[in-house]
């Protein structure tokens, strides 16, 4: 029979290389925790965009804010997965007894630093920085002695592939260099592909887990430690990311309506109607009953409190849309977790927990849907979104003068040199001193040119993804003041 202590370890890079004893196991987690809650990253959260770029508005989430509600949502999913193998007694069947505060806390870790990866200006952010590096990749590989640098096809894949889930895992063992326990990085892991791997076709065991880029080329050597660490084969993901999966999911869906709601983009009433009328939509792509009343009696009950005459009524509208929403999901995804507990232990189940076309997720689609039709297109969104993609691009166009550097002018730069450019030395005092002792790391004499140039596009990266909203906002403003 499975044993979960082989997935919930105290094992870390630095430190105790040995499993504890499980009454020590819990020190290491609020260790874990600890070192996250007081890390840099999970503080520029809160200057981040979950939906709406440089909002001013404090009511209106930020990526920090919506961290925060899915880690006590993963935490309740967690609670009831407990409760349930416990009435079943299937604890110490599983080797879960005396685990269950280290099984919550892991979980509650990996929700808060689930987008500690993600760039400014959300996702938009993400497709600007590969755009970019798409766009000119090529034309900026340097020259030396007249031979253009040569990059093999999987690593310029890797580059061009920015994707915020992986930059979360560079983020915590390269740049911040946390040393969380090998557990605890696991929980985020949500997908288990390098960037240096093609995307799996449909029919793979593995579509959904690889379906996006889930850890660099430069974390590979790490990632396959963890796994071996925890017992994992490489593609597979740990239990606590799908739990942590299924708490963004059903967070989310609801967040991004209330504060479209919050933003006058959509009333209440009218949200309402067009909830119904998508629900209906989506339970007969589903083949579900589209008589099926579930949801709409969930709408009517947030409606009736909306009614009612008091202080807050949309705030008592979406307390209880999401605790109706909650409770149904949560109770879903935590049926499906122990149905298919075996898969999700080996992490070979290739699906997320709130994905089988059920009623629960026709209601998790639902909301997403209406945000997507009603909330990502809204005009005001777009014009922040298309503000953000100038940002990111035009930054990256100012430090693309360092990457066109061969290896020896750049390090001239590096060592502000008399003979190097006066910009390109100006430019290079303003990348932070972590990023660049993360790059010096991993580079020396030894190095071949190619990896090189490899890290020192990860260098930059870094730096831009590392941005808040208004911080990048503010440096190209500053940078571009001649437009």
């Amino acid at each position: 029979m499975f044993d979960f202590t082989k997935k919930i370890t105290s094992v870390r890079v630095r430190g105790a290389q040995e499993p504890r004893p499980l009454k020590e196991l819990l020190f290491s987690f609020e260790s874990d925790r600890g070192r996250i809650i007081n890390s840099a990253a999970v503080r520029r959260l809160q200057q981040k965009t979950q939906v709406f770029p440089l909002e001013r508005n404090s009511a209106v989430r930020s990526r920090l804010t919506h961290s925060l509600e899915v880690q006590q949502v993963g935490r309740f999913i967690v609670q009831k997965i407990i409760g349930t193998l416990g009435k079943k007694e299937l604890l110490e069947t599983y080797k879960l007894n005396g685990l269950e505060r280290c099984l919550e806390s892991l979980v509650e870790m990996s929700c808060l630093l689930h987008d500690v990866g993600n760039p400014p200006f959300g996702h938009f952010g993400e497709q600007a920085i590969n755009d970019w590096f798409e766009q000119n990749f090529d034309a900026m590989l340097p020259l030396s002695n007249r031979i253009k640098l040569t990059v093999s096809d999987e690593l310029k894949k890797d580059i061009c592939h920015f994707e915020g889930n992986a930059q979360a895992i560079r983020l915590i063992h390269s740049l911040l260099q946390l040393n969380l326990t090998y557990s605890q990085v696991a929980g985020i892991l949500k997908y288990t592909r390098c960037g240096t791997e093609d995307k799996p076709e449909k029919d793979d065991e593995f579509s959904y887990v690889k379906k996006k880029v889930g850890y660099y080329y430069s974390e590979k050597e790490y990632v396959e430690t963890l796994c071996k660490t925890l017992d994992m084969q490489v593609g597979c993901r740990h239990p606590a990311s799908y739990i942590m999966e299924a708490a963004d999911d059903i967070s989310y869906c609801i967040a991004d309506i209330e504060d479209a709601v919050e933003k006058d983009i959509l009333d209440v009433e009218k949200l309402c109607v067009v909830l119904l009328e998508e629900s209906k939509l989506i339970l007969a792509n589903f083949g579900l009953d589209e008589q099926d009343q579930t949801f709409e009696k969930i709408i009517n009950k947030a409606l009736d409190k909306y009614r009612e005459d008091g202080m807050c009524q949309v705030s008592e509208f979406f307390v209880s849309l999401r605790v109706n929403v909650l409770h149904p999901l949560a109770t879903h995804a935590t049926e499906r977790f122990i149905a298919n507990i075996e898969d999700i232990y080996t992490g070979s189940f290739n699906a997320a927990l709130l994905e089988d076309k059920s009623v629960a997720h026709a209601i998790s689609e639902t909301l997403k849907n209406v945000a997507f039709k009603y909330v990502f297109c809204d005009k005001e969104v777009e014009s922040r979104e298309l503000q953000g993609y100038k940002v990111l691009s035009g930054l990256l166009d100012v430090y693309k003068p360092l990457l066109s550097l061969n290896r020896t002018d750049f390090e001239s730069v590096k060592q502000q040199e008399k003979s190097a450019r006066l910009l390109d030395k100006r430019l290079f005092k303003k990348l932070p001193n972590k990023h660049l002792r993360a790059y010096d790391a991993v580079i020396n004499e030894n190095s071949t040119d190619e990896d090189e140039y490899y890290y020192r596009c990860r260098l930059f990266q870094d730096y831009i993804s590392g941005m808040t909203d208004q911080f990048a906002y503010d440096e190209y403003r500053a940078l571009m003041i001649s437009d």
